[in-house]
C-alpha cells in the first residue's frame, strides 16, 4: 500500500480552489432552499470530484455519449450534488436553476441520480452499493468491447481503452453486494477501475465504530486491488495534489483494480456541523450556512453565488473535452482504416442491429419430444453465439443447471488465470457465487453498451437479486435474467429451492417482463423475440426475465403468436372434431401447460368444448390491442381456469368471478416433481374438476 503519493504536476490555482468552495456552497445552498437532501458528503467530496472531472477524467460535456468517454459513477447516491454540481461547472447543461430547483417536482436533480434523466449520469444510484457493482460491470464491458473490435492493440493504444471512475462511501463499502463485486473485481484483474473511498466516519447513526471495525484497506489488498492512502491537508480538508497524485498512479496500473481511501471529515468547513451525523442527511440551518460561507470567504446574504471567473474557468472542460474527443476521433479513424470488417461490425452493433440472417441460426424443436426449457434455452444460446458475438454472459457458479455456457473453450477471465479456457476477452463470465453483485454487474455492463448480456441462477434466488433487478427496470437496461428451476417441479431440493411465490413478485416490478415458456419452441420464440425487442433502441427498452424448467415438458408445434405473450395453443372441438366456440378456457404457463392440456383432453371427452391457452408472458400479452387479446379469451366465455405453480396473485384479473385458480398458496416439499405436481394438485383430473366448477359458477 502506498501511504500518500508524494509527487504531483498537478496546476492547482486559486480559481481552481474558488471553484471547489463554490461547489460547497451551492452543495448547502441547495439543500437549505429545498430543506432536504444530504449536504455534508457534497461539501467534503467537493475537491475529489473536481479533482476528477477538471483535472484527471477524460469526458466531453458537450456529448456525454461518446463512445470514447471515461465513465463515473457516484455509488454513494445520496450526496447527488456531489455530480450534480460537477455537471453544472462543467457544462453538460445543469445550469443554476437546476440546482435552486434539487429534489422538486420535475427538476433534472432529483434526490439520487438518475440514468436517462440528466445528462451526465452513467448509472441510477441510490440504494448503497449498487454503483460499486455497476462499476465493475462497465469494466468488463469494456474489456469484452475491446476484444471484439481491437484486441491485438497494446495496453492503452486502443481507442476502446478507457477507465472506469466511482466514488463510494462508508455505507457502499459495508453491503455486501459491493463485497462480492469487489471480489469479482480484483479476480478478473480490471485494471481499467479505479474507486475513491470517502473515508468519513459517518453514518446515520454516527460514527461508524458503532457498526464497523475491520480495516477496509487490508481487506482490498486481499481482494488482489492496488491500494492507495491519501491523507488530509493540516486543515483537515483533502487535498487535491494528493489525490490527483493517487488518481495518476491508479490510471498507470493497469494490471489490477485500484482502491483510493481519502480521510475526509463530512461537511467541512462548516464550523458546528463538521463531522457530525446531522450533516449528512439533513439541511445545516440558515446560521450555519452563513457561517460556511464566512469561512469560505463567501457572502452569507447571498444564495447560490457563483462568479464570472469560477464559470469561465470550469466551463473551459468544453474545451479540453473537444480536444480529447478530436484527438481520440483520429485515433479511431485510424482503426476504422486498419480494421474495415470491425469497423462494420462496431457499426451494427452500436445501432443496435443484429447481423443479417441470425434468426435463421434458432433451432426449431421436434414436436412431441420431452425437453426441459432450460436445455431448450442452452441448445438457443449456442446456437445464438456463432453468429452474435456481442452476446455474451454467464452464471452464478451454476452454468451445468443453467445451460448458460455459450463458449465451452471461452471463459472471460484475465491473462494469468491458469485455466486453459481462459481468455481476458472471453464469451462465457464466471460471476461465482454472487448472485447480487452478477445482477448489478449486469447492469453496468448493459449501461456500457456495445455488447447485449445474460446472466443465470435458480428463480428462488431472485431474491438475493431483487434490488438490482429492480433498478434494470427503472433504467429500462436490456438484461436479460436466465432463472431455472422454476417450480417445485425441481423436485428433491425441496421448499428452499423451490420458488412460490417468486413469479407473482417479480411480476410485480414495473417494466420487467417475466417470460416463462411452456416448451422448447417457445423458449427459442421467447429468445428471439427478447433480442428483437432490443434493436428497436440500443441500451433502453426492458429487462426480461426467463423462468425454465429442470424437469422435460413435452415439445409442441411452434405458434408465432407466443411473442405476443399469450395465444390458443390448443382450440375448443366439438363433437366431430370441428373447430367450436369454447366453453372454457384454461390459461397455463410453463410446466403447468402440459397439465391444461391433458384436462382439455378429459373435458373434450365429456362434451365440453375446451380451449387451452399458452401465455408464457403476462406483459407481452397485455401490451397487445383489445381486438388480439379478446380474441384469444374471448369475454363471453366466463368459465376459466388458470393453472400455474406458485402463487395465483397474477390470474385473478383473467379468470373474473367465475374461474378458478389452480396455484400453490404455501411452500413445496422434498420429493420427485412426479410426486409434487400430484400431491399438490397440478394433475389433469384437478384441473378438470376446477374446470366444472367454473362451469357451473358460470351458469348461475
Amino acid at each position: 500500500m502506498s501511504i500518500k503519493p508524494t509527487t504531483t504536476d498537478l496546476q492547482w490555482t486559486d480559481l481552481d480552489q474558488r471553484a471547489v468552495d463554490t461547489a460547497r456552497v451551492l452543495a448547502a445552498d441547495a439543500v437549505q432552499k429545498v430543506g432536504n437532501g444530504h449536504p455534508g458528503t457534497a461539501m467534503s467530496l467537493a475537491p475529489a470530484a473536481y479533482t476528477l472531472f477538471q483535472k484527471v477524467m477524460r469526458h466531453d460535456p458537450a456529448d456525454a455519449e461518446w463512445t470514447g468517454r471515461d465513465r463515473f459513477v457516484l455509488s454513494a447516491g445520496h450526496s447527488s450534488l456531489t455530480l450534480y454540481i460537477q455537471l453544472y461547472l462543467a457544462g453538460y447543461g445543469l445550469e443554476l436553476d437546476d440546482l435552486k430547483a434539487f429534489r422538486t417536482w420535475g427538476s433534472t436533480t432529483p434526490g439520487h441520480p438518475e440514468y436517462g434523466h440528466t445528462t451526465g449520469v452513467e448509472t441510477t444510484t441510490g440504494p448503497l452499493g449498487q454503483g460499486v457493482a455497476n462499476a465493475v460491470g462497465m469494466a468488463m464491458a469494456a474489456r469484452y468491447e475491446r476484444g471484439l473490435f481491437d484486441p491485438e492493440a497494446a495496453p492503452g493504444t486502443s481507442p476502446f481503452d478507457h477507465m472506469v471512475w466511482v466514488v463510494a462511501g462508508d455505507g457502499c463499502l459495508q453491503e455486501g453486494i459491493s463485497a462480492e463485486a469487489s471480489s469479482l473485481a480484483g479476480h478478473q484483474k480490471l485494471g481499467n477501475l479505479v474507486l475513491l473511498w470517502d473515508d468519513n466516519h459517518i453514518s446515520i447513526e454516527g460514527d461508524t465504530e458503532t457498526a464497523v471495525s475491520e480495516d477496509t484497506i487490508k481487506r482490498y489488498e486481499a481482494y488482489g486491488w492496488h491500494v492507495q492512502r491519501v491523507d488530509q491537508l493540516p486543515s483537515g480538508d483533502l487535498d487535491p495534489a494528493g489525490l490527483y497524485a493517487a488518481l495518476q498512479a491508479a490510471k498507470a496500473e493497469t494490471g489490477r483494480p485500484s482502491f483510493i481511501a481519502a480521510r475526509s471529515i463530512i461537511a467541512w468547513p462548516a464550523p458546528n456541523a463538521q463531522n457530525t451525523e446531522a450533516a449528512h442527511g439533513s439541511a445545516l440551518g440558515d446560521d450555519e450556512v452563513a457561517a460556511t460561507k464566512r469561512v469560505l470567504g463567501f457572502d452569507p446574504e447571498q444564495t447560490f453565488e457563483v462568479s464570472d471567473a469560477v464559470i469561465g474557468h470550469t466551463r473551459e472542460a468544453l474545451d479540453r473535452g473537444r480536444e480529447a474527443r478530436a484527438e481520440w476521433d483520429k485515433s479511431f479513424a485510424a482503426w476504422r482504416t486498419a480494421n474495415p470488417e470491425r469497423a462494420a461490425s462496431f457499426d451494427r452493433i452500436a445501432a443496435g442491429e443484429l447481423p443479417e440472417g441470425w434468426e435463421e441460426k434458432l433451432p426449431v424443436f421436434e414436436p412431441g419430444k420431452g425437453l426441459a426449457t432450460r436445455a431448450a434455452s442452452g441448445k438457443v444460446l449456442q446456437a445464438l453465439g456463432e453468429i452474435v458475438p456481442e452476446l455474451w454472459g454467464g452464471s452464478a457458479d451454476l452454468a451445468g443447471s443453467n445451460n448458460t455456457t455459450i463458449d465451452k473453450t471461452s471463459s472471460f477471465l484475465p491473462a494469468g488465470n491458469p485455466l486453459p479456457e481462459a481468455d481476458p476477452y472471453g464469451r462465457t463470465i464466471h460471476f461465482g457465487i454472487r448472485e447480487h453483485a452478477m445482477a448489478a454487474a449486469m447492469n453496468g455492463i448493459a449501461l456500457h453498451g456495445n455488447t447485449r448480456i445474460y446472466g443465470g441462477t435458480f428463480l428462488v434466488f431472485s431474491d438475493y437479486m431483487r434490488n438490482a433487478v429492480r433498478l434494470s427496470a427503472l433504467m429500462h437496461l436490456p438484461v436479460t435474467y436466465v432463472w431455472t428451476h422454476d417450480s417445485i417441479g425441481l423436485g428433491e431440493d425441496g421448499p428452499t429451492h423451490q420458488p412460490v411465490e417468486h413469479l407473482a413478485a417479480l411480476r410485480a416490478i414495473p417494466g420487467l417482463n417475466i417470460v416463462r415458456p411452456a416448451d422448447a419452441n417457445e423458449t427459442a420464440i421467447a429468445w428471439r423475440e427478447i433480442l428483437r425487442r432490443y434493436t428497436k433502441v440500443f441500451g433502453k427498452g426492458a429487462p426480461h426475465g426467463l423462468a425454465l424448467t429442470r424437469q422435460g415438458v413435452p415439445t409442441y408445434e411452434a405458434n408465432e403468436n407466443a411473442a405476443k405473450g399469450g395465444y390458443v395453443l390448443v382450440e375448443a372441438e366439438g363433437s366431430s372434431g370441428e373447430t367450436a366456440a369454447p366453453q372454457v378456457l384454461l390459461i397455463a404457463t410453463g410446466s403447468e401447460v402440459h397439465v391444461a392440456v391433458g384436462a382439455r383432453e378429459q373435458l373434450q371427452a365429456a362434451g365440453v368444448p375446451t380451449r387451452v391457452v399458452s401465455m408464457p408472458s403476462v406483459e407481452w400479452f397485455e401490451e397487445q390491442d383489445q381486438t388480439y387479446k379478446d380474441s384469444v379469451l374471448p369475454p363471453s366465455v366466463k368459465a376459466r381456469v388458470a393453472v400455474e405453480a406458485g402463487i395465483g396473485l397474477t390470474w385473478y384479473r383473467y379468470v373474473g368471478d367465475a374461474g378458478r385458480i389452480v396455484s400453490l398458496e404455501h411452500f413445496g416439499a422434498s420429493a420427485d416433481a412426479k410426486v409434487l405436481f400430484r400431491e399438490f394438485g397440478f394433475t389433469p383430473e384437478h384441473v378438470a374438476a376446477a374446470a366444472r366448477e367454473s362451469l357451473e359458477a358460470a351458469a348461475r
